[in-house]
Protein backbone atom coordinates (compact mmCIF):
# COMPACT_ATOMS: atom_id res chain seq x y z
CA UNK A 1 0.00 0.00 0.00
CA UNK A 2 1.95 3.02 -1.23
CA UNK A 3 0.64 6.44 -0.26
CA UNK A 4 0.89 9.65 -2.21
CA UNK A 5 3.90 11.78 -1.24
CA UNK A 6 3.67 14.20 1.68
CA UNK A 7 2.42 17.62 0.60
CA UNK A 8 2.52 20.96 2.40
CA UNK A 9 -0.39 23.41 2.39
CA UNK A 10 0.18 27.03 3.39
CA UNK A 11 -2.79 29.10 4.55
CA UNK A 12 -0.91 31.94 2.93
CA UNK A 13 -2.73 35.27 3.23
CA UNK A 14 -0.99 36.27 6.48
CA UNK A 15 1.70 33.61 6.73
CA UNK A 16 5.13 35.00 7.72
CA UNK A 17 7.06 31.76 7.03
CA UNK A 18 6.38 31.07 3.36
CA UNK A 19 10.04 31.39 2.34
CA UNK A 20 11.16 29.07 5.15
CA UNK A 21 8.53 26.54 4.11
CA UNK A 22 9.72 26.60 0.49
CA UNK A 23 13.29 25.89 1.60
CA UNK A 24 12.35 22.94 3.81
CA UNK A 25 9.98 21.54 1.17
CA UNK A 26 12.70 21.84 -1.49
CA UNK A 27 15.16 19.96 0.73
CA UNK A 28 12.73 17.04 0.99
CA UNK A 29 11.30 17.32 -2.54
CA UNK A 30 7.78 18.03 -1.28
CA UNK A 31 4.99 19.72 -3.24
CA UNK A 32 3.84 22.95 -1.57
CA UNK A 33 0.43 24.52 -2.16
CA UNK A 34 0.23 28.27 -1.45
CA UNK A 35 -3.48 28.96 -0.92
CA UNK A 36 -4.75 32.54 -0.68
CA UNK A 37 -7.54 34.80 -1.87
CA UNK A 38 -5.09 37.24 -3.49
CA UNK A 39 -2.05 36.95 -5.74
CA UNK A 40 1.09 35.99 -3.82
CA UNK A 41 4.51 35.75 -5.44
CA UNK A 42 5.93 32.21 -5.32
CA UNK A 43 9.25 30.73 -6.41
CA UNK A 44 9.56 29.35 -9.93
CA UNK A 45 9.54 25.67 -9.07
CA UNK A 46 7.53 22.65 -10.15
CA UNK A 47 7.26 21.85 -6.44
CA UNK A 48 5.40 25.09 -5.56
CA UNK A 49 1.86 25.80 -6.76
CA UNK A 50 -0.25 28.90 -6.24
CA UNK A 51 -3.97 28.51 -5.62
CA UNK A 52 -6.05 31.69 -5.61
CA UNK A 53 -9.53 31.14 -4.20
CA UNK A 54 -12.50 33.49 -4.18
CA UNK A 55 -12.62 36.08 -1.42
CA UNK A 56 -14.81 35.21 1.51
CA UNK A 57 -14.69 33.67 4.93
CA UNK A 58 -13.16 30.21 5.05
CA UNK A 59 -12.83 29.79 1.25
CA UNK A 60 -9.08 29.10 1.47
CA UNK A 61 -9.69 26.89 4.51
CA UNK A 62 -12.32 24.90 2.63
CA UNK A 63 -9.93 24.35 -0.30
CA UNK A 64 -7.17 23.13 2.00
CA UNK A 65 -9.52 20.89 4.01
CA UNK A 66 -10.81 19.34 0.78
CA UNK A 67 -7.30 18.53 -0.52
CA UNK A 68 -5.31 17.63 2.59
CA UNK A 69 -4.63 13.91 3.02
CA UNK A 70 -3.27 11.80 5.88
CA UNK A 71 0.33 12.75 6.60
CA UNK A 72 0.20 16.11 4.81
CA UNK A 73 1.29 19.26 6.67
CA UNK A 74 -0.73 22.48 6.87
CA UNK A 75 0.78 25.76 8.06
CA UNK A 76 -1.93 27.92 9.64
CA UNK A 77 -2.90 30.01 12.64
CA UNK A 78 -6.55 29.20 11.99
CA UNK A 79 -7.75 26.88 14.77
CA UNK A 80 -10.92 25.61 13.03
CA UNK A 81 -8.84 24.79 9.93
CA UNK A 82 -6.26 23.02 12.12
CA UNK A 83 -9.07 20.91 13.59
CA UNK A 84 -10.27 19.93 10.09
CA UNK A 85 -6.70 19.04 9.04
CA UNK A 86 -6.27 16.82 12.11
CA UNK A 87 -9.62 15.14 11.40
CA UNK A 88 -8.34 14.35 7.89
CA UNK A 89 -5.22 12.73 9.37
CA UNK A 90 -2.88 15.60 8.54
CA UNK A 91 -0.47 17.64 10.65
CA UNK A 92 -1.22 21.28 11.53
CA UNK A 93 1.51 23.71 12.53
CA UNK A 94 1.43 27.42 13.40
CA UNK A 95 3.98 29.78 11.82
CA UNK A 96 5.53 30.17 15.29
CA UNK A 97 6.24 26.43 15.41
CA UNK A 98 3.44 25.25 17.68
CA UNK A 99 1.90 22.01 16.43
CA UNK A 100 -1.79 21.41 16.87
CA UNK A 101 -2.44 17.85 18.03
CA UNK A 102 -5.43 15.68 18.86
CA UNK A 103 -4.64 16.38 22.52
CA UNK A 104 -4.31 20.18 22.17
CA UNK A 105 -6.96 21.14 19.63
CA UNK A 106 -9.89 21.04 22.09
CA UNK A 107 -8.17 23.46 24.46
CA UNK A 108 -7.20 25.72 21.53
CA UNK A 109 -10.84 25.87 20.36
CA UNK A 110 -12.04 26.65 23.89
CA UNK A 111 -9.40 29.37 24.34
CA UNK A 112 -10.31 30.88 20.98
CA UNK A 113 -13.98 31.08 22.01
CA UNK A 114 -13.05 32.64 25.35
CA UNK A 115 -10.79 35.23 23.71
CA UNK A 116 -13.52 36.14 21.19
CA UNK A 117 -15.93 36.64 24.10
CA UNK A 118 -13.45 38.82 26.01
CA UNK A 119 -12.67 40.91 22.92
CA UNK A 120 -16.38 41.41 22.22
CA UNK A 121 -16.90 42.82 25.72
CA UNK A 122 -13.88 45.12 25.38
CA UNK A 123 -11.96 43.38 28.16
CA UNK A 124 -9.05 42.59 25.83
CA UNK A 125 -7.59 44.92 23.25
CA UNK A 126 -4.84 44.21 20.76
CA UNK A 127 -3.59 40.98 19.32
CA UNK A 128 -0.76 38.49 19.65
CA UNK A 129 2.83 39.46 20.30
CA UNK A 130 4.87 40.40 17.23
CA UNK A 131 6.39 37.55 15.24
CA UNK A 132 10.13 37.32 15.86
CA UNK A 133 13.34 35.47 15.01
CA UNK A 134 12.75 32.86 17.75
CA UNK A 135 9.31 32.04 16.32
CA UNK A 136 10.90 31.53 12.89
CA UNK A 137 13.55 29.22 14.35
CA UNK A 138 10.96 27.18 16.29
CA UNK A 139 8.88 26.88 13.12
CA UNK A 140 11.78 25.57 11.04
CA UNK A 141 12.65 22.98 13.69
CA UNK A 142 9.03 21.88 14.16
CA UNK A 143 8.38 21.57 10.40
CA UNK A 144 11.53 19.50 9.94
CA UNK A 145 10.55 17.25 12.87
CA UNK A 146 7.03 16.67 11.52
CA UNK A 147 8.35 15.75 8.07
CA UNK A 148 11.02 13.43 9.49
CA UNK A 149 8.47 11.72 11.76
CA UNK A 150 6.01 11.23 8.90
CA UNK A 151 8.75 9.86 6.62
CA UNK A 152 9.85 7.36 9.31
CA UNK A 153 6.23 6.31 9.87
CA UNK A 154 5.77 5.70 6.15
CA UNK A 155 9.03 3.77 5.89
CA UNK A 156 7.91 1.48 8.73
CA UNK A 157 4.54 0.93 7.06
CA UNK A 158 6.26 -0.09 3.83
CA UNK A 159 8.27 -2.58 5.82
Amino acid sequence: MDRKPIEIFIDADACPVKDETYKVAQRYGLKTWVVSNAFIQIPQSPLVARVIVDAGPDVADDWIAKHVAPGDVTVTNDIPLAERVLQAGGHALTPSGKPFTENSIGAAIAQRALMEQLRSTGDIMGGPKPFDRNDRSRYLQALDEIIQKERRKRALQRG
